[in-house]
């Protein structure tokens, strides 16, 4: 008969905590063969367990599948938490940001943080010189927040979404106050002085609020994934928007609309001659193509039909048309968020603003869901090709 092993025994086997053995019984992977009262477990099924974890490492580095009940890609757009995303674009922000964190919508009350945590996120951020971008003053406001809010390390789902409304206010009212005229009331309404320099119409404050909402989720892109590995390391709310932030901060992924917006301004004076020149010289053409679609972003068409018609629209479309049908010849919502800055006549890093803030959303309901993992779960492995000692006999790790 196979020897029994406590689950003391089995979580050093496996090197997990014990919590996690329990996780790998619910998930079928072990059997408790000792009932409630004494946990036992048997020593061959272990050691297959150990077996197969070792024989499935993979030389790439590549971590597990991450399942997730948040976002679901179709070819409509995304669907929080099983709701098509144009389906809640009539819905205030603050709502949507509930229906993501908790998956009930809530009442879309605006979001407020204390005076004093402002006070101390927009003094650390007016520090910067007047060149520094709005993420950048997004990055220190969040990191000052942190270091004065006694609470940050509270975990308990319900503290973390009210630490979640917290943020995003102290975000967007840090922004705020750099605008002459700053604004009251909703997200999109607060947020808006500061991109454009004035307070937003009714219809200027529905659009933004849209498209806050097509930007709030998107699965596992990158910054969604730093995200989840700081929350698995159990970093505070904070520190998980900061994660995100920084890989955020990136050409191909948080910047994407600023290079878009610079190609955008050149195609409302010659789309032709724009297109013409990015293909002449090679270059690739920012805002159009995906890693994630095909055939076309659907998220494209759900922003710019909110933007209507207008010069900017018909620059797009005049852009668009000629490369119709080829690969990644598909306007991206990198380049619909360009479309709404030039539209409105925006900050140019207004794009990047709107993303980042968005993005929070989903970084917050990603971190909720990883809160309730096991902790370290992402542990890449490394494939060495430094040099090694000379001389001496190497022993490696299993």
């Amino acid at each position: 008969m196979t020897r029994l092993l406590t689950t003391a025994e089995v979580a050093r086997r496996l090197d997990v905590q014990p919590a996690t053995v329990y996780a790998y019984v619910s998930r079928g992977l072990l059997t408790n063969v000792g009932g409630r009262r004494a946990s036992r477990f048997a020593q061959d099924e272990v050691d297959r367990l150990v077996r197969r974890g070792r024989e499935g490492r993979r030389p790439s580095g590549a971590i597990e599948r991450i399942h997730t009940g948040i976002t679901l890609l179709t070819e409509d757009g995304p669907a929080y938490r099983g709701r098509p995303v144009a389906e809640l674009l009539d819905r205030p922000v603050e709502a949507v940001a509930h229906l993501l964190w908790t998956g009930s919508p809530g009442a879309g009350e605006p979001f407020g943080a204390p005076a004093e945590l402002v006070d101390v996120a927009a003094g650390a951020a007016g520090a910067l010189p007047a060149s520094a971008r709005l993420v950048d003053r997004l990055r220190v406001a969040v990191a000052a927040a942190s270091a004065v809010d006694p609470l940050r390390h509270d975990l308990d789902p319900a503290a973390v979404v009210r630490r979640a409304e917290t943020i995003l206010a102290l975000a967007v009212d840090t922004l705020a106050r750099t605008a002459p005229r700053p604004g009251g009331g909703s997200l999109a309404a607060r947020l808006w002085p500061a991109l454009a320099g004035h307070r937003a119409t009714p219809e200027q404050e529905r659009l933004l609020n849209a498209v806050l909402i097509v930007l709030a989720d998107h699965d596992l892109a990158v910054s969604t994934l730093a995200a989840r590995v700081a929350a698995s390391a159990r970093a505070n709310p904070y520190a998980v928007v900061s994660a995100g932030l920084g890989a955020l901060d990136g050409p191909q992924h948080g910047a994407a609309s600023t290079l878009a917006h610079r190609f955008l301004a050149e195609a409302l004076i010659d789309p032709v001659g724009a297109l013409a020149e990015r293909l002449r010289t090679g270059s690739p053409l920012p805002g159009f193509g995906h890693r994630v679609y095909r055939t076309r972003d659907p998220r494209t068409a759900l922003v710019l039909d909110l933007l209507g018609d207008g010069p900017v629209r018909a620059a797009v479309d005049a852009v668009a048309a000629p490369l119709a049908g080829r690969p990644d010849g598909f306007p991206n919502v990198d380049l619909a968020l360009a479309a709404v800055v030039h539209a409105h006549d925006l900050r140019p890093d207004a794009g990047e603003a709107i993303f980042a803030v968005a993005r929070t959303v989903g970084w917050i309901a990603h971190a909720v869901e990883e809160y309730a993992e096991p902790g370290l779960r992402f542990r890449a492995e490394g494939v060495y090709t430094g040099p090694v000692p000379d001389g001496r006999p190497i022993a490696t790790l299993p």
